[in-house]
């Protein structure tokens, strides 16, 4: 099995549309194992699905209104949104010129070309699936602590005397979780097309059921004038500065807008995967960003006591859109049965969210081993007959059941390792956009997707935004800074980083030679 070379030039230009898909893979190095069986609108599915603005907007919806309220998260999110947008299509232009399940750490070793190809798609690679991993891993315990909390409510919450289950019980649920999803999987890609395209439709139905309905239920509602001038100060951490405050606030609108390099690593299970893949990413963000706002204003009408909804005395424990929702059909019915329900739409979101990620998970983990850079790669790269993963997706969810583990010992350090879903992701999706913008800024040649002259000032937008987002998740989020306060994240993501390049510099880089040619194997 010999390395791809990296400088092979590929067909480009008019006669891209008469390849088929499984000669385009196969000009990257690669053979055809995976079932070409995904639509354009499949493709997008999982993406919407990954991203989904109610499972995001909803579990960082308590930092949304601590770090400035309704205008942080009215304002930063169409700022947030046009900023990720610029990310989406500097990586959108790159997937249209490789179309491969690898994706990004794919993309970093072409556009660094044989000298530094290998080390590039080593960084690139290992920071994705770890960041993967850790999304899948935020994703599924934060639905267990939702379930957490509708058990709660709907045994007479906190303040009747409702059952507040223990750490080991969340664990519990979250270890069930991944199983589900694991099985929900192990499907033919068929059944996942069908069940991606259900959750796409559910998310966009709950957005717009919720925004509707909680407002317009609730006896007592914010005014217009509440929802977009009302700046909250208060956030009980010691930060005073409304800039400060502001920019942290920023913070929901960034976790919720992410995952969607989905589109790429599902390119090699897509029809006409150079043009679908990039449709999908920016399709998935754009309606994001749509939906996503509608949800945050049309909630906001429904917030009217912040610091109340943030109190820990709550009947949702302090679980702030719960208790919005809760309050709403109390206010109105007398009890808040309706609202267990709207908890139970999000949970659903939230659920389709987890099982799209491991979708995601499994086929990054198999073209990585495919690539030989994962211990015990030959395990995880084998197909079954169906034509899936499956042993990626059964160590995918291996994996995110261990990083939760964490959350037994301290909720801090589970909070730091997740933080590398969202400051690790980045970093992959900046790395190849770095090197399209630098190295590769003359030789690069686009798909039939592509920025044109735009290319390189987008791709520095782009790159100069992540640089600004990781500064801001490792900002200290309350003062005084002591061991309880700190924000781990810079030292989570600083050892990662060490941990990746140690490897490489120790070991990796004596056998890994970038990405493998399997065509005639």
């Amino acid at each position: 099995m010999g390395s791809i070379d990296l400088q092979q030039p590929l067909v480009v230009g008019p006669e891209i549309s008469t390849i088929s898909d499984d000669t385009r893979l196969q000009q990257l190095g690669y053979k055809q194992e995976l079932n070409r069986g995904l639509s354009a609108i499949a493709n997008f599915a999982v993406t919407f699905s990954i991203i989904s603005v109610l499972t995001g907007l909803t579990t960082m919806f308590n930092m949304g209104l601590t770090y400035g309220g309704p205008v942080t998260m009215v304002y930063g999110w169409p700022i947030v949104g046009f900023m990720t947008m610029m990310v989406g299509l500097s990586m959108a232009e790159i997937c249209s010129a490789f179309p491969t399940s690898g994706g990004l750490y794919f993309w970093s070793a072409r556009l660094c070309g044989n000298r530094w190809g290998a080390f590039a798609s080593w960084l690139t690679g290992w920071f994705n699936i770890v960041g993967q991993w850790a999304v899948t891993t935020s994703v599924d315990f934060s639905l267990a602590q939702l379930i957490q909390v509708i058990i709660l409510l709907s045994t007479g919450g906190k303040n009747g005397g409702g059952y507040e289950a223990s750490k080991y019980v969340v664990m519990g649920l979250h270890g069930g979780l991944l199983l589900t999803h694991a099985l929900l999987n192990s499907l033919p890609i068929s059944c996942l097309s069908f069940l991606g395209q259900i959750a796409a439709a559910w998310n966009v139905a709950g957005v717009f059921v919720l925004m509707i309905l909680v407002p317009l239920v609730a006896k007592e509602r914010a005014s217009a004038e509440f929802v977009f001038t009302h700046f909250n100060t208060d956030n009980g951490e010691g930060i005073k500065s409304i800039i400060y405050i502001f920019v942290l606030g920023l913070l929901m609108s960034q976790y919720t807008i992410l995952g969607y390099d989905a589109s790429a690593h599902m390119t090699e299970e897509t029809k006409n995967a150079d043009k679908n893949g990039p449709k999908g990413i920016i399709s998935a963000i754009v309606i994001s960003i749509i939906v996503g706002w509608g949800y945050i204003v049309g909630i906001s009408f429904a917030v009217t006591d912040i610091p109340y909804l943030l109190s820990s005395e709550n009947d949702a424990g302090g679980y702030a859109i719960a208790e919005v929702f809760y309050l709403a059909f109390k206010s109105r019915y007398g009890n808040g049965t309706g609202g267990i329900v709207c908890l139970c739409i999000v949970a659903m979101a939230v659920f389709f969210c987890g099982m799209s990620s491991m979708t995601s998970n499994s086929r990054m983990a198999y073209a990585f081993s495919r690539d030989g850079a994962m211990p015990f790669s030959s395990v995880w790269q084998k197909v079954n007959k169906q034509e899936i993963p499956i042993n990626a997706v059964w160590v995918s969810a291996f994996i995110s059941f261990c990083m939760a583990l964490t959350s037994l010992g301290s909720l801090v350090a589970f909070e730091a390792m997740v933080s590398i879903a969202t400051i690790g992701l980045y970093i992959s999706y900046a790395l190849p956009i770095f090197f399209r913008v630098t190295v590769a800024r003359k030789s690069f040649v686009p798909g039939p997707f592509n920025l044109g002259q735009y290319g390189i000032l987008v791709g520095w937008i782009a790159v100069a935004w992540v640089i600004t987002i990781s500064l801001l998740f490792s900002l200290p989020v309350a003062f005084p800074i002591n061991t309880e306060t700190l924000n781990y994240t810079p030292i989570a993501v600083g050892g990662l980083l060490i941990l990746i390049t140690s490897s490489w510099f120790f070991s990796a880089r004596y056998w890994f030679k970038g990405p493998h040619k399997n065509v005639g194997v």
